[in-house]
């Protein structure tokens, strides 16, 4: 009964997230359970050729960087922490994140809003999670494709306060180990990819090799298909880390600032 529950709230979560979605606008974003802002319906689908394979094509959150790729280097007062994005799964969110950032918009800001071993969130010239905007000045709807790109320890994601609220912020997923109850939930998922919830099977939203990439890195399973993913870090994740076992206070802000200092984008070589 128990193994029942787990597939229907966690297959049911991703899936009514993937079908639906409303505006809202920007407020308080990340908070443990939920931490993003979602997406369109015509951005999530379960394709049927998806549905014919038990395993989805090599992840590319950690595929090989190529040369020449765009990349961005978050120069902080803990160290550097490198990016890389998905420009063709998340197109509006790397355009905003990289134009803000060549424009110095995240230069000075702080990250606002850190929990050691979930998340580290920035991006607010408000520097209380209240604020912040895209590019364009208004909410930009979430882009959310979970057959290519999922939470996984040292993810990039856009924040927001409900579906199709992106703005400014941000986080980065700080959990290289999982909750229990995900590893119990991905163990289930990894021995039963034929169970099917409402005429979708297991597979189809959580595939062998995606269960077996979390259970070895970690990350925050849940909020696939809340969040648009847009990027991964391939370097610092040591100053990620550091920067989340800073001291908080009781609306988890660090005692001391940890600052962004200055955003560089250039080609990776």
């Amino acid at each position: 009964m128990k193994k029942k529950l787990i597939l229907t709230l966690l297959l049911g979560t991703i899936i009514f997230n993937v079908a639906c979605s409303k505006n809202s606008n920007i407020e308080d974003t990340t908070n443990e359970q939920t931490s993003s802002e979602s997406s369109t319906s015509q951005d999530i689908t379960i394709s049927k050729e998806s549905e014919n394979k038990n395993e989805y094509a090599e992840l590319l959150q950690f595929s090989e960087i190529n040369q020449g790729e765009e990349i961005a280097v978050l120069k902080t007062n803990y160290g550097d922490i490198k990016i890389r994005f998905f420009k063709e799964q998340a197109p509006k969110a790397v355009e905003n994140f990289i134009t803000h950032a060549k424009e110095g918009y995240y230069d000075g800001l702080t990250f606002h809003r850190v929990i050691d071993t979930f998340m580290i969130q920035g991006g607010d010239p408000n520097g209380n999670g209240t604020g912040g905007e895209s590019i364009w000045g208004e909410p930009f709807e979430n882009e959310i494709d979970i057959q290519n790109l999922r939470h996984f320890n040292g993810a990039l994601s856009m924040a927001n306060s409900g579906p199709d609220t992106n703005g400014s912020q941000f986080f980065i997923v700080q959990s290289d180990s999982l909750q229990e109850s995900d590893k119990e939930s991905l163990g289930y998922f990894l021995e039963n990819q034929e169970e099917e919830q409402n005429g979708i099977k297991v597979k189809d939203v959580y595939p062998a090799n995606i269960c077996k990439k979390y259970l070895e890195v970690g990350g925050t399973p849940w909020l696939d298909g809340q969040h648009t993913v847009f990027g991964q870090v391939y370097e610092g994740m040591d100053i990620v880390n550091k920067i989340a076992k800073v001291a908080v206070d009781e609306n988890d802000k660090p005692l001391e600032d940890v600052i962004i200092e200055s955003i560089i984008v250039e080609e990776y070589k």
